[in-house]
């Protein structure tokens, strides 16, 4: 009996560890967003704008999983319907947002817009988002595999891709302040494209893809 209250304890904390880690990524989503917007606007970063917007997308995505995990882990009935549509529209808004930095990158590579120059205060946040993202990625999955939760398993993997998108953002960002490649910049927006596509597609097409299997 005392074996079985413990291993519920431990199961407790480690719960509440889980959901601090997804708060954690919460809280920094605000700040890089914030950040992210203000420093494209200094700048006129194409990819600095969609990196921030894209913040702002995944702080709603990192909501709809805290409401879930919550109610998972008090055995509460979960709104399955609910949570499909939130991220339904969720993958809708990737979606729209995907066209638009296709827009502004070529406006801007065609020179109907301003050139993009450099921002240091892109780069200081880029490196910063990936050492952060690094952390939660270990944290999440150490906790993930102890608790055989696969929605924090995946939320975990989402923190790992983020790093992909912060090099890629980095390299855009770097060539610029180091080479004056002003067009590095709407190309690594460009080359964010394909992640929020993908995003959207998980979002909007994954559950009628599990449905059929």
């Amino acid at each position: 009996m005392e074996l079985s209250r413990a291993k519920v304890l431990d199961r407790a904390s480690l719960r509440r560890w889980g959901l601090l880690l997804v708060w954690t990524g919460e809280l920094w989503n605000v700040l890089e967003a914030g950040v992210a917007l203000w420093s494209a606007k200094g700048a006129s970063s194409v990819a600095l704008l969609a990196y921030g917007l894209d913040s702002l997308i995944e702080l709603f995505t990192g909501g709809v999983l805290i409401w879930h995990l919550s109610r998972e882990w008090r055995e509460q009935a979960h709104e399955e319907a609910a949570e499909e549509k939130a991220l339904r529209l969720v993958g809708i808004t990737f979606f729209i947002l995907s066209g638009w930095i296709a827009v502004q990158a070529t406006g801007t590579l065609l020179g109907w817009f301003t050139e993009p120059r450099e921002s240091l205060v892109g780069i200081i946040l880029v490196v910063a988002s990936a050492a952060v993202m690094t952390g939660l990625f270990f944290g999440k999955m150490n906790i993930a595999g102890k608790l055989g939760s696969k929605a924090l398993r995946a939320e975990a993997k989402e923190s790992l891709a983020c790093d992909f998108q912060d090099l890629t953002l980095l390299i855009g960002l770097g060539a610029n302040a180091l080479l004056g490649w002003w067009w590095a910049d709407p190309v690594a927006a460009f080359a964010l494209i394909p992640w929020l596509v993908k995003e959207g597609w998980e979002g909007v097409f994954q559950k009628e893809e599990e449905d059929e299997d």
